[in-house]
Order: structure tokens, then C-alpha cells, then sequence
């Protein structure tokens, strides 16, 4: 088990926001390496710029400018910036990338009573009924399914529209444009649920500086993530 003293220091208002650092002493344990945490607030920032520039194409006033003028071209930044840098996380961290996306697909009797139990944790707070989870808890694999399966849709109609314009037909175009909208209001709709369960939520609270710092106290692993917890006590 990897242990850290805590040693973060917060202002009042990221104290508000996101909750405490940890405190001085308090028993750490690493939860995401430096590549994952550069991996997220890369792919924060580029979806942040896809999100905004993306919008203006639903604004008529904004439209034909957002097809050809500066926000366009940040789109595609972005876009190339968010591919390629998880292509190259990918590969310079190939068994990481992929005991992430295995352990996504892994699903259990422990998943089912998880989405169960969920309304009532998040709502009310009653964990007596929360299943241990592990790494990965049960709404985490949810969201990692879902980027995978949105982003792709996105990345696969938005090549299809900015290299194969002229060159596919209209309908396909149309349907391209309209498969990737859909995309963009789901994920964005699932985006503002991720940060406000990551960040905002009572019972996640300080969870923020587990991505920024890539570790989280031991108490809080043994919380929420009590199978992860057992093994790396052991290890």
C-alpha cells in the first residue's frame, strides 16, 4: 500500500468547492498515477473548448461562423488534442488503459445492487444497502461506458464530416451531423452529472484532490471502495 502525509493547502473558496485537501498526517493511498491525472485535465480542457464550440452550431446567430471560423478551428484542435492524447496514453500505458476498460466491462451481482442501492445514497445518504465496490465503483464503470461509447459515436461522425465532406453523400452527412448532436447533448448532460457527483456532493466531497493529488485517504478508500481497499492492504 502506498502511503502519503497529506499536505495540500486550500483557500476558503476551493475549500467550499471542493471540499478539504487532505489533512497533515492523515494515512494516504495512491488512487491515480501522474499519466491518469494528465490524461483527465487534458481531456477536461479539451472537452471544455468541444462543449462551448460545439454549442454555437445550435445558435443560429452563430451557426455559419462556427463552421469555418475561429470556434471551428478550436473544435478540431480540441478534438485532435483529446484523440491523440488518449492515443498516446494508450500506448505508453497499455496495461493500465486496459485494466481500466476491462474492469468497465466487468459487471457482477455486486453492480446490480449497486444501481439498487445508488437513489438512496446519493439522495437520502443511507449506506447501509451499498454493496463494496472496487476500484472501479459501479456508477465509475457506467461513465467509462458511456465515453467510450458516445466518444466514439462522436469521434466517428465528426471524422466523417470535417475529412469526407463533398466526398459522402448528403443524407450521410445529415445523419452524420445529427448522430453527432445527439452525442454532444448526451454527453454533456452526462459530463455536468460526473462533476457534480465528483466534485459537488456531499458524500464525495474532497474526492477533487484525489485526481489533482492522485491519492486519497485511507478512510476514504475503505468507504468507497472496500474491495480496492482489502487488496491493497495486503499487497
Amino acid at each position: 500500500m502506498t502511503t502519503a502525509k497529506g499536505k495540500a493547502k486550500s483557500t476558503p473558496i476551493s475549500h467550499a468547492i471542493f471540499g478539504a485537501p487532505p489533512a497533515p498526517g492523515e494515512e494516504q493511498v495512491e488512487r491515480y498515477s501522474r499519466p491518469v491525472r494528465i490524461l483527465h485535465w487534458v481531456n477536461a480542457v479539451a472537452w471544455i473548448v468541444l462543449f462551448i464550440t460545439g454549442f454555437f452550431f445550435f445558435v443560429p446567430q452563430f451557426g455559419a461562423a462556427a463552421a469555418g471560423g475561429v470556434s471551428g478551428l478550436l473544435h478540431r484542435i480540441a478534438a485532435v488534442l483529446m484523440v491523440g492524447w488518449a492515443v498516446l496514453y494508450f500506448f505508453g500505458s497499455p496495461k493500465a488503459a486496459l485494466r481500466g476498460i476491462g474492469e468497465a466491462f466487468k459487471w457482477g451481482a455486486g453492480d446490480i445492487k449497486w444501481l439498487k442501492a445508488a437513489p438512496a445514497y446519493y439522495m437520502l445518504g443511507e449506506e447501509e444497502k451499498m454493496p463494496p465496490q472496487d476500484h472501479m465503483n459501479t456508477g465509475q464503470k457506467l461513465w467509462w461506458l458511456f465515453v467510450i461509447g458516445a466518444g466514439s459515436l462522436m469521434i466517428i461522425t465528426g471524422a466523417l464530416m470535417w475529412f469526407f465532406k463533398g466526398i459522402i453523400s448528403a443524407d450521410a452527412f445529415m445523419w452524420s451531423a445529427f448522430f453527432h448532436d445527439v452525442g454532444f447533448i448526451a454527453l454533456l448532460s452526462f459530463a455536468l452529472v460526473h462533476v457534480y457527483l465528483s466534485v459537488f456532493h456531499p458524500k464525495m466531497r474532497g474526492v477533487f484532490w484525489a485526481m489533482w493529488r492522485g491519492t486519497v485517504s485511507a478512510r476514504y478508500a475503505e468507504s468507497h471502495h472496500k474491495k480496492w481497499y482489502d487488496k491493497i492492504k495486503k499487497s
